[in-house]
Protein backbone atom coordinates (compact mmCIF):
# COMPACT_ATOMS: atom_id res chain seq x y z
CA UNK A 1 0.00 0.00 0.00
CA UNK A 2 0.72 3.46 -0.72
CA UNK A 3 2.47 6.22 1.33
CA UNK A 4 -0.37 8.09 0.22
CA UNK A 5 -2.87 5.45 0.65
CA UNK A 6 -2.16 5.25 4.59
CA UNK A 7 -1.99 9.07 5.16
CA UNK A 8 -4.68 9.65 7.03
CA UNK A 9 -7.00 12.84 5.28
CA UNK A 10 -6.54 16.41 7.31
CA UNK A 11 -8.45 18.75 8.91
CA UNK A 12 -9.34 21.62 7.18
CA UNK A 13 -8.99 24.51 9.41
CA UNK A 14 -10.01 28.19 8.99
CA UNK A 15 -6.82 30.56 10.22
CA UNK A 16 -7.47 34.37 10.42
CA UNK A 17 -4.14 35.87 11.18
CA UNK A 18 -5.55 38.89 12.60
CA UNK A 19 -4.08 42.09 13.31
CA UNK A 20 -1.24 43.46 14.77
CA UNK A 21 0.84 40.61 16.55
CA UNK A 22 -1.85 38.13 15.36
CA UNK A 23 0.15 37.03 12.56
CA UNK A 24 3.14 36.75 14.02
CA UNK A 25 1.65 34.45 16.54
CA UNK A 26 -0.66 32.94 14.19
CA UNK A 27 2.93 31.82 11.99
CA UNK A 28 4.30 30.46 15.01
CA UNK A 29 1.52 28.38 15.93
CA UNK A 30 1.24 26.83 12.60
CA UNK A 31 4.70 25.97 12.35
CA UNK A 32 4.65 24.26 15.81
CA UNK A 33 1.25 22.31 14.72
CA UNK A 34 2.58 21.43 11.23
CA UNK A 35 5.86 19.70 13.06
CA UNK A 36 4.32 18.38 15.72
CA UNK A 37 2.51 16.02 12.80
CA UNK A 38 -0.89 17.12 12.90
CA UNK A 39 -3.02 16.31 9.86
CA UNK A 40 -4.23 20.20 9.21
CA UNK A 41 -4.79 21.85 6.68
CA UNK A 42 -5.05 25.81 6.67
CA UNK A 43 -7.55 28.19 4.26
CA UNK A 44 -6.33 31.29 5.09
CA UNK A 45 -9.13 33.95 5.55
CA UNK A 46 -9.39 37.69 6.74
CA UNK A 47 -11.26 39.52 9.28
CA UNK A 48 -11.00 42.46 11.19
CA UNK A 49 -9.19 46.16 10.48
CA UNK A 50 -8.53 45.64 6.81
CA UNK A 51 -12.17 44.41 6.40
CA UNK A 52 -13.32 47.14 8.58
CA UNK A 53 -11.76 49.72 5.97
CA UNK A 54 -12.72 48.03 3.06
CA UNK A 55 -16.43 49.59 4.48
CA UNK A 56 -18.24 46.34 5.80
CA UNK A 57 -19.01 46.96 9.06
CA UNK A 58 -19.25 43.42 10.51
CA UNK A 59 -15.47 43.18 10.06
CA UNK A 60 -16.26 39.45 8.65
CA UNK A 61 -16.47 39.28 4.86
CA UNK A 62 -18.46 36.84 3.19
CA UNK A 63 -15.82 34.78 1.98
CA UNK A 64 -14.46 34.42 5.60
CA UNK A 65 -18.00 33.08 6.85
CA UNK A 66 -18.58 30.76 3.79
CA UNK A 67 -15.03 29.40 4.88
CA UNK A 68 -16.15 28.76 8.83
CA UNK A 69 -19.08 27.16 7.51
CA UNK A 70 -17.57 24.76 5.52
CA UNK A 71 -14.54 23.85 7.98
CA UNK A 72 -15.87 24.15 11.52
CA UNK A 73 -12.78 25.22 12.84
CA UNK A 74 -11.12 28.30 13.07
CA UNK A 75 -8.07 29.47 14.64
CA UNK A 76 -7.24 33.21 14.82
CA UNK A 77 -5.38 35.75 15.71
CA UNK A 78 -6.33 38.87 17.80
CA UNK A 79 -8.69 41.44 15.80
CA UNK A 80 -8.87 45.13 16.35
CA UNK A 81 -11.80 46.86 16.55
CA UNK A 82 -10.75 50.64 14.79
CA UNK A 83 -12.16 53.25 16.51
CA UNK A 84 -14.32 56.18 13.98
CA UNK A 85 -15.29 53.22 11.40
CA UNK A 86 -16.41 50.07 11.73
CA UNK A 87 -19.90 49.01 14.01
CA UNK A 88 -19.29 45.21 15.85
CA UNK A 89 -16.62 43.71 16.94
CA UNK A 90 -15.51 41.40 14.41
CA UNK A 91 -14.45 39.10 17.24
CA UNK A 92 -17.90 38.93 18.98
CA UNK A 93 -19.66 38.98 15.49
CA UNK A 94 -17.75 35.34 14.63
CA UNK A 95 -18.70 33.74 18.19
CA UNK A 96 -22.46 34.93 17.62
CA UNK A 97 -22.74 34.25 14.10
CA UNK A 98 -22.26 30.57 14.84
CA UNK A 99 -23.70 30.32 18.21
CA UNK A 100 -20.42 29.55 20.32
CA UNK A 101 -22.22 29.13 23.33
CA UNK A 102 -19.31 28.47 25.54
CA UNK A 103 -15.63 29.96 26.01
CA UNK A 104 -13.20 27.78 27.85
CA UNK A 105 -10.35 29.57 29.54
CA UNK A 106 -8.01 27.19 30.76
CA UNK A 107 -5.10 28.55 33.09
CA UNK A 108 -2.26 26.62 34.88
CA UNK A 109 0.82 27.09 36.82
CA UNK A 110 3.93 27.08 34.22
CA UNK A 111 7.39 26.78 34.78
CA UNK A 112 9.81 29.72 34.26
CA UNK A 113 7.29 32.05 34.35
CA UNK A 114 7.19 33.66 38.07
CA UNK A 115 4.25 34.94 39.94
CA UNK A 116 3.49 35.50 43.53
CA UNK A 117 1.33 32.07 43.35
CA UNK A 118 4.64 29.82 41.73
CA UNK A 119 3.90 26.51 43.49
CA UNK A 120 0.61 26.89 44.37
CA UNK A 121 -0.47 24.77 41.44
CA UNK A 122 -3.19 26.38 39.97
CA UNK A 123 -4.66 24.43 36.94
CA UNK A 124 -8.50 25.45 36.44
CA UNK A 125 -10.91 26.24 33.75
CA UNK A 126 -13.83 28.93 33.76
CA UNK A 127 -16.42 27.91 31.15
CA UNK A 128 -18.28 30.87 30.48
CA UNK A 129 -21.53 31.71 28.83
CA UNK A 130 -20.86 32.74 25.56
CA UNK A 131 -23.46 34.84 23.75
CA UNK A 132 -26.54 36.15 26.10
CA UNK A 133 -26.55 37.88 29.39
CA UNK A 134 -25.56 41.49 28.77
CA UNK A 135 -23.39 41.11 26.54
CA UNK A 136 -26.76 40.70 23.97
CA UNK A 137 -25.57 44.06 23.85
CA UNK A 138 -29.76 45.55 23.71
CA UNK A 139 -29.31 49.20 24.85
CA UNK A 140 -31.69 52.11 25.30
CA UNK A 141 -31.95 55.48 26.34
CA UNK A 142 -34.76 55.22 28.66
CA UNK A 143 -34.94 58.80 29.34
CA UNK A 144 -32.07 61.56 28.34
CA UNK A 145 -29.96 60.63 31.44
CA UNK A 146 -31.39 57.05 32.43
CA UNK A 147 -29.97 54.02 30.35
CA UNK A 148 -31.00 50.74 30.32
CA UNK A 149 -29.49 46.80 29.26
CA UNK A 150 -31.15 43.95 29.46
CA UNK A 151 -29.56 40.76 30.99
CA UNK A 152 -31.31 38.03 29.00
CA UNK A 153 -30.76 34.56 30.48
CA UNK A 154 -32.24 31.54 28.46
CA UNK A 155 -32.71 28.47 30.24
CA UNK A 156 -31.52 26.84 27.00
CA UNK A 157 -28.40 28.75 27.42
CA UNK A 158 -27.80 27.74 30.84
CA UNK A 159 -28.90 23.91 30.62
CA UNK A 160 -26.11 23.72 27.27
CA UNK A 161 -23.49 25.61 29.23
CA UNK A 162 -24.07 23.75 32.46
CA UNK A 163 -23.85 20.21 31.11
CA UNK A 164 -20.73 21.40 28.84
CA UNK A 165 -18.86 22.36 32.03
CA UNK A 166 -19.86 19.01 33.65
CA UNK A 167 -18.72 17.05 30.04
CA UNK A 168 -15.11 18.76 29.97
CA UNK A 169 -14.76 17.91 33.48
CA UNK A 170 -14.98 14.59 32.87
CA UNK A 171 -13.15 14.65 29.53
CA UNK A 172 -10.26 16.20 31.32
CA UNK A 173 -10.73 13.78 34.38
CA UNK A 174 -11.64 16.64 36.81
CA UNK A 175 -13.51 16.16 40.16
CA UNK A 176 -14.86 19.40 40.92
CA UNK A 177 -17.16 22.02 39.10
CA UNK A 178 -17.75 25.22 40.94
CA UNK A 179 -20.74 27.58 39.67
CA UNK A 180 -20.70 31.51 40.55
CA UNK A 181 -23.24 33.65 40.42
CA UNK A 182 -25.21 36.39 41.39
CA UNK A 183 -28.70 35.21 42.53
CA UNK A 184 -28.85 36.17 45.61
CA UNK A 185 -29.66 39.68 43.79
CA UNK A 186 -30.59 38.83 40.19
CA UNK A 187 -32.57 35.74 41.59
CA UNK A 188 -34.75 35.70 38.25
CA UNK A 189 -32.05 35.71 35.69
CA UNK A 190 -28.39 34.81 37.74
CA UNK A 191 -30.67 32.27 39.56
CA UNK A 192 -31.84 31.03 36.50
CA UNK A 193 -27.85 29.49 36.15
CA UNK A 194 -27.86 28.39 39.81
CA UNK A 195 -31.31 26.93 39.56
CA UNK A 196 -30.20 24.64 36.39
CA UNK A 197 -27.29 23.61 37.94
CA UNK A 198 -28.43 22.41 40.84
CA UNK A 199 -31.24 20.03 39.06
CA UNK A 200 -28.50 19.05 36.19
CA UNK A 201 -25.66 18.12 38.75
CA UNK A 202 -27.14 14.70 40.51
CA UNK A 203 -26.75 13.10 36.57
CA UNK A 204 -22.65 14.01 37.39
CA UNK A 205 -22.46 11.48 40.52
CA UNK A 206 -18.87 11.09 39.83
CA UNK A 207 -18.09 15.23 40.50
CA UNK A 208 -18.14 17.16 43.41
CA UNK A 209 -20.29 20.38 42.58
CA UNK A 210 -20.98 23.91 44.77
CA UNK A 211 -22.31 26.67 43.88
CA UNK A 212 -20.48 29.88 45.02
CA UNK A 213 -21.60 33.66 44.78
CA UNK A 214 -19.62 35.32 42.18
CA UNK A 215 -18.03 37.84 44.35
CA UNK A 216 -16.44 35.22 46.70
CA UNK A 217 -15.39 33.66 44.03
CA UNK A 218 -13.25 35.80 42.96
CA UNK A 219 -12.16 36.85 46.53
CA UNK A 220 -11.31 32.91 46.73
CA UNK A 221 -9.59 33.09 43.73
CA UNK A 222 -7.12 35.26 44.77
CA UNK A 223 -6.89 34.02 48.31
CA UNK A 224 -6.79 30.56 47.70
CA UNK A 225 -7.20 29.48 43.82
CA UNK A 226 -5.86 25.89 44.09
CA UNK A 227 -9.05 24.94 45.02
CA UNK A 228 -10.85 25.35 42.02
CA UNK A 229 -11.06 23.16 38.58
CA UNK A 230 -13.90 23.97 36.99
CA UNK A 231 -15.90 27.13 37.42
CA UNK A 232 -19.20 27.71 35.30
CA UNK A 233 -20.79 30.97 34.64
CA UNK A 234 -22.46 33.34 33.05
CA UNK A 235 -21.44 35.87 30.18
CA UNK A 236 -20.33 38.78 31.72
CA UNK A 237 -19.02 37.11 35.19
CA UNK A 238 -16.87 34.61 32.94
CA UNK A 239 -15.45 37.81 31.09
CA UNK A 240 -14.37 39.29 34.17
CA UNK A 241 -12.91 36.30 36.23
CA UNK A 242 -11.58 34.48 33.42
CA UNK A 243 -9.01 37.76 32.72
CA UNK A 244 -8.71 37.66 36.87
CA UNK A 245 -7.48 33.90 36.47
CA UNK A 246 -4.96 34.85 33.80
CA UNK A 247 -3.04 36.63 36.09
CA UNK A 248 -2.64 34.30 38.22
CA UNK A 249 -0.27 32.62 36.16
CA UNK A 250 1.43 35.13 34.12
CA UNK A 251 -1.06 36.91 31.99
CA UNK A 252 -3.01 36.63 29.09
CA UNK A 253 0.57 35.92 26.83
CA UNK A 254 -0.24 32.56 28.39
CA UNK A 255 -4.04 32.13 28.20
CA UNK A 256 -5.66 30.48 25.42
CA UNK A 257 -9.67 29.82 24.74
CA UNK A 258 -11.82 28.31 22.94
CA UNK A 259 -14.88 29.41 21.72
CA UNK A 260 -17.54 25.51 21.39
CA UNK A 261 -20.29 25.76 19.66
CA UNK A 262 -22.13 22.30 18.21
CA UNK A 263 -21.40 23.03 15.02
CA UNK A 264 -18.46 25.30 14.92
CA UNK A 265 -15.35 25.91 17.45
CA UNK A 266 -13.03 29.17 17.33
CA UNK A 267 -9.71 29.07 19.19
CA UNK A 268 -7.85 32.05 19.60
CA UNK A 269 -5.44 33.93 22.68
CA UNK A 270 -7.75 36.66 24.56
CA UNK A 271 -5.07 39.06 24.50
CA UNK A 272 -5.00 42.20 22.10
CA UNK A 273 -3.59 43.24 18.94
CA UNK A 274 -0.58 45.05 20.71
CA UNK A 275 -0.20 47.37 17.55
CA UNK A 276 3.59 49.00 19.04
CA UNK A 277 4.97 45.34 18.97
CA UNK A 278 3.91 44.55 15.51
CA UNK A 279 6.36 43.32 13.24
CA UNK A 280 8.96 43.43 15.87
CA UNK A 281 9.34 39.74 16.33
CA UNK A 282 9.54 40.02 20.17
CA UNK A 283 6.12 38.53 21.16
CA UNK A 284 5.33 35.97 22.84
CA UNK A 285 3.21 33.42 21.18
CA UNK A 286 2.19 30.99 23.85
CA UNK A 287 -1.40 31.92 23.90
CA UNK A 288 -1.72 31.38 20.33
CA UNK A 289 0.44 28.13 20.24
CA UNK A 290 -2.06 26.80 23.31
CA UNK A 291 -5.11 27.84 21.22
CA UNK A 292 -3.94 25.73 19.00
CA UNK A 293 -3.30 22.84 20.87
CA UNK A 294 -6.99 23.18 22.16
CA UNK A 295 -7.71 23.11 18.67
CA UNK A 296 -5.90 19.83 17.95
CA UNK A 297 -7.91 18.28 20.73
CA UNK A 298 -11.29 19.57 19.21
CA UNK A 299 -10.19 17.81 15.83
CA UNK A 300 -9.06 14.64 17.85
CA UNK A 301 -5.93 14.97 17.37
CA UNK A 302 -4.63 14.18 20.77
CA UNK A 303 -0.88 12.95 20.51
CA UNK A 304 0.33 15.78 18.54
CA UNK A 305 -1.55 17.93 21.02
CA UNK A 306 0.10 16.68 23.96
CA UNK A 307 3.42 16.50 22.20
CA UNK A 308 3.37 20.27 21.41
CA UNK A 309 2.04 21.11 25.28
CA UNK A 310 4.77 19.26 26.99
CA UNK A 311 7.51 20.58 24.94
CA UNK A 312 6.18 24.37 25.86
CA UNK A 313 6.24 23.00 29.25
CA UNK A 314 9.88 21.99 28.85
CA UNK A 315 10.93 25.07 26.50
CA UNK A 316 9.65 27.21 29.68
CA UNK A 317 11.28 24.95 32.74
CA UNK A 318 14.57 25.15 30.62
CA UNK A 319 14.37 28.64 30.25
CA UNK A 320 16.80 29.18 28.08
CA UNK A 321 14.85 31.28 25.67
CA UNK A 322 12.22 33.45 27.67
CA UNK A 323 9.30 36.02 26.19
CA UNK A 324 9.23 39.86 26.55
CA UNK A 325 6.01 39.63 29.19
CA UNK A 326 8.86 37.75 31.37
CA UNK A 327 12.28 39.43 31.05
CA UNK A 328 11.60 42.38 29.35
CA UNK A 329 11.40 43.28 25.94
CA UNK A 330 14.91 44.78 25.60
CA UNK A 331 16.68 41.61 26.60
CA UNK A 332 14.04 38.42 25.84
CA UNK A 333 14.64 36.03 22.84
CA UNK A 334 12.58 36.83 19.46
CA UNK A 335 9.68 35.22 18.64
CA UNK A 336 11.31 33.24 16.22
CA UNK A 337 13.66 32.23 18.60
CA UNK A 338 11.21 30.94 20.94
CA UNK A 339 9.13 29.33 18.56
CA UNK A 340 12.59 27.33 17.12
CA UNK A 341 13.10 25.91 20.30
CA UNK A 342 9.46 24.55 21.54
CA UNK A 343 10.13 22.78 17.63
CA UNK A 344 13.41 21.51 18.72
CA UNK A 345 11.71 20.29 22.53
CA UNK A 346 9.22 18.15 20.82
CA UNK A 347 9.11 14.83 21.62
CA UNK A 348 10.61 15.71 25.18
CA UNK A 349 8.53 15.90 28.25
CA UNK A 350 8.95 17.38 31.78
CA UNK A 351 10.09 15.59 34.51
CA UNK A 352 7.84 17.82 36.76
CA UNK A 353 5.04 19.51 34.96
CA UNK A 354 2.37 17.06 33.84
CA UNK A 355 0.06 16.81 30.57
CA UNK A 356 -3.52 15.91 31.47
CA UNK A 357 -4.65 12.75 29.55
CA UNK A 358 -7.59 13.95 27.59
CA UNK A 359 -11.22 12.30 26.35
CA UNK A 360 -13.38 13.94 23.73
CA UNK A 361 -15.49 16.05 25.40
CA UNK A 362 -19.11 15.01 24.83
CA UNK A 363 -21.25 18.25 24.04
CA UNK A 364 -24.26 18.45 25.18
CA UNK A 365 -27.45 18.11 22.07
CA UNK A 366 -30.60 19.66 23.23
CA UNK A 367 -34.48 20.13 21.36
CA UNK A 368 -33.86 22.96 18.51
CA UNK A 369 -37.36 24.67 19.47
CA UNK A 370 -37.10 27.98 20.50
CA UNK A 371 -39.90 27.42 23.13
CA UNK A 372 -37.62 25.43 25.28
CA UNK A 373 -39.53 25.75 28.49
CA UNK A 374 -43.10 25.41 28.19
CA UNK A 375 -45.29 26.25 30.91
CA UNK A 376 -48.81 24.71 31.16
CA UNK A 377 -50.48 27.52 33.01
CA UNK A 378 -49.83 30.98 32.44
CA UNK A 379 -51.43 34.28 33.87
CA UNK A 380 -50.94 37.86 33.66
CA UNK A 381 -52.26 39.41 37.13
CA UNK A 382 -50.88 43.41 36.15
CA UNK A 383 -48.39 45.28 34.40
CA UNK A 384 -44.75 47.76 35.21
CA UNK A 385 -45.09 50.37 33.49
CA UNK A 386 -42.26 52.75 33.04
CA UNK A 387 -42.62 56.53 32.82
CA UNK A 388 -40.33 59.55 32.14
CA UNK A 389 -41.29 62.15 34.64
CA UNK A 390 -40.08 64.92 36.35
CA UNK A 391 -42.69 65.13 39.30
CA UNK A 392 -42.29 63.86 42.54
CA UNK A 393 -43.35 60.27 44.05
CA UNK A 394 -45.94 61.51 45.79
CA UNK A 395 -47.46 64.03 42.74
CA UNK A 396 -46.68 61.18 40.26
CA UNK A 397 -48.62 58.54 42.64
CA UNK A 398 -51.53 61.14 42.93
CA UNK A 399 -51.95 61.42 39.30
CA UNK A 400 -51.73 57.60 37.72
CA UNK A 401 -54.19 56.55 40.86
CA UNK A 402 -56.90 59.55 39.81
CA UNK A 403 -56.63 57.62 36.18
CA UNK A 404 -57.32 54.44 37.11
CA UNK A 405 -60.28 54.45 40.11
CA UNK A 406 -62.84 53.04 37.54
CA UNK A 407 -60.39 50.30 35.78
CA UNK A 408 -60.27 46.65 36.92
CA UNK A 409 -56.33 47.87 38.19
CA UNK A 410 -54.97 49.86 40.81
CA UNK A 411 -51.65 51.25 41.25
CA UNK A 412 -49.96 49.27 43.74
CA UNK A 413 -46.44 50.82 43.94
CA UNK A 414 -44.31 53.38 42.14
CA UNK A 415 -39.70 52.27 42.69
CA UNK A 416 -36.93 54.27 41.47
CA UNK A 417 -34.17 52.52 39.94
CA UNK A 418 -35.57 49.80 42.01
CA UNK A 419 -36.90 50.95 45.46
CA UNK A 420 -39.98 51.47 46.30
CA UNK A 421 -40.69 55.01 46.91
CA UNK A 422 -44.90 55.29 46.53
CA UNK A 423 -46.97 54.79 48.80
CA UNK A 424 -44.16 56.87 50.74
CA UNK A 425 -42.22 54.34 53.44
CA UNK A 426 -40.06 56.90 55.23
CA UNK A 427 -36.77 55.84 53.51
CA UNK A 428 -35.16 58.58 51.49
CA UNK A 429 -34.12 58.13 48.29
CA UNK A 430 -32.73 60.49 45.55
CA UNK A 431 -35.10 59.93 43.23
CA UNK A 432 -33.78 60.41 38.99
CA UNK A 433 -36.93 60.70 36.29
CA UNK A 434 -37.33 56.64 35.68
CA UNK A 435 -40.09 55.51 37.24
CA UNK A 436 -41.70 51.70 37.59
CA UNK A 437 -45.41 52.34 37.81
CA UNK A 438 -46.64 48.84 38.93
CA UNK A 439 -50.51 47.88 38.19
CA UNK A 440 -51.71 45.00 39.72
CA UNK A 441 -55.74 43.65 39.27
CA UNK A 442 -58.11 45.00 42.06
CA UNK A 443 -59.41 41.35 42.18
CA UNK A 444 -56.76 38.72 42.88
CA UNK A 445 -58.51 36.13 40.89
CA UNK A 446 -59.31 36.70 36.93
CA UNK A 447 -56.76 37.64 34.43
CA UNK A 448 -55.65 40.73 33.14
CA UNK A 449 -56.85 41.24 29.77
CA UNK A 450 -54.95 43.24 26.73
CA UNK A 451 -58.00 45.14 26.69
CA UNK A 452 -57.68 47.04 29.46
CA UNK A 453 -53.95 47.59 29.68
CA UNK A 454 -54.50 49.29 26.30
CA UNK A 455 -57.32 51.40 28.24
CA UNK A 456 -54.49 51.69 30.84
CA UNK A 457 -52.02 53.11 28.14
CA UNK A 458 -54.12 55.38 26.62
CA UNK A 459 -55.15 56.97 30.07
CA UNK A 460 -51.78 56.82 30.98
CA UNK A 461 -50.41 58.63 27.98
CA UNK A 462 -52.36 61.80 27.66
CA UNK A 463 -50.85 62.79 30.91
CA UNK A 464 -47.29 61.33 31.06
CA UNK A 465 -44.17 60.11 28.59
CA UNK A 466 -43.92 56.39 29.06
CA UNK A 467 -41.52 54.34 27.03
CA UNK A 468 -41.39 50.57 28.45
CA UNK A 469 -43.76 48.33 29.59
CA UNK A 470 -43.76 44.00 30.85
CA UNK A 471 -46.36 41.96 31.65
CA UNK A 472 -46.29 40.56 35.24
CA UNK A 473 -47.05 37.19 34.68
CA UNK A 474 -47.18 33.81 36.71
CA UNK A 475 -46.01 30.73 34.76
CA UNK A 476 -47.70 27.40 36.68
CA UNK A 477 -48.06 29.53 39.61
CA UNK A 478 -44.87 30.75 40.10
CA UNK A 479 -44.23 34.65 40.01
CA UNK A 480 -42.18 35.57 37.22
CA UNK A 481 -41.17 38.80 38.35
CA UNK A 482 -39.26 40.48 41.25
CA UNK A 483 -40.48 42.97 43.94
CA UNK A 484 -39.67 46.15 44.41
CA UNK A 485 -36.89 46.82 47.37
CA UNK A 486 -39.43 47.80 50.36
CA UNK A 487 -42.14 46.43 48.46
CA UNK A 488 -44.91 44.37 50.25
Amino acid sequence: MSTAQTQKPKHKVTVIPGDGIGPECIRAAQRIVEAAGAAVEWEECEAGASVFRKGIASGVPQETIESVRRTRVVLKGPLETPVGYGEKSANVTLRKLFETYGNIRPVRELPGVPTPYSGRGIDLVVVRENVEDLYAGIEHMQTPGVAQCLKLISAKGCEKIVRLAFELARAEGRKRVHCATKSNIMKLTEGLLKRTFERIRPEYPDIEAQHIIIDNCAHQLVKRPEQFEVIVTTNMNGDIISDLTSALIGGLGFAPSANIGNEVAIFEAVHGSAPKYAGRNVINPTAVILSAVLMLRHLGEFEAAARIEHAILVTLEEGKVRTGDVVGYDKCATTTAYTDAVIANLGRKSEKYRVRDYKPIRLPQLDAAPDFVRAEKRRVIGVDLFLESGQSAEELGRGLEALVTDLPVKLKMISNRGTKVYPPTGAITDCVDHWRCRFVLREESGELADAVIFQLLERVSAKFRWMHLEKLQEFDGARGFTMAQGED
